[in-house]
């Protein structure tokens, strides 16, 4: 049983530890622009250095995220085709929410999203079309959200839909009337703490020690 209960920790251990940036939010039309928004969804942060964006052409280094910097456990960023303070403005976010404006290679009604890590490697792609049975939302004026974690990284805009004033995501109104929650995102909640990993880690300690006196 303590063999079985290391190795579930251990496992546990090791998949939390790796960190996993993903697509969370998007929206190809609104009042204050476009954006998209990436979440590292992984237990450390992470250096966004060299990496990139690019949509259906799937060329890494074409918008550069360098801009973003040590982007922690849990924290979501944006990228927008306006400037970083108008898109605040408008959705009254915090200075410290990262925004990078300017993005100018517009996504579209129907089309992908892809996102490099610094040496070029695909680390998250999602392609929609502009309509559910096309597959996916259409996102004029309300971003679009995933209805699980699990379609985080699926690549699958069916599992994704429209947000709404209120829903899990707290979505609101900006003041140019779309609807969505950049910056924020309800999947943060599943980063675990710092504290459960000091659990696991004395967890671990504790059943070495109970095997060293067995032998």
């Amino acid at each position: 049983m303590n063999k079985l209960l290391a190795a579930l920790l251990v496992a546990g251990f090791a998949s939390q530890a790796q960190a996993e940036v993903r697509i969370t939010e998007w929206m190809y039309s609104g009042g204050s622009g476009e954006f998209i928004e990436f979440t590292n969804l992984g237990a450390t942060a992470v250096n966004f250095a060299g990496w990139s964006y690019d949509d259906d052409s799937r060329t890494p280094g074409v918008f550069n995220l360098s801009g973003f910097g040590m982007v922690a456990s849990g924290e979501s960023v944006v990228i927008t085709e306006t400037s970083a303070d108008t898109f605040r403005l408008d959705w009254g976010l915090a200075a410290t929410v990262k925004v990078l404006g300017g993005y100018t290679n517009n996504i579209g009604r129907a089309d992908e999203l892809n996102l490099f890590d610094g040496t070029g490697a695909l680390v998250d792609r999602l392609t929609y079309g502009d309509n559910t049975a096309a597959g996916g939302p259409r996102t004029q004026n309300v971003s679009g959200r995933a209805m699980s974690v699990a379609a985080l990284g699926a690549n699958d805009a069916k599992q994704w839909v429209l947000s709404s004033v209120g829903d899990v995501e707290g979505s609101y109104a900006s003041l140019s009337a779309a609807v969505g929650s950049p910056g924020t995102t309800a999947f943060a909640a599943a980063v675990p703490e710092p504290e459960t990993y000091a659990m696991l880690l004395a967890g671990l300690g504790l059943i070495g020690f109970m095997a060293r006196r067995r032998a």
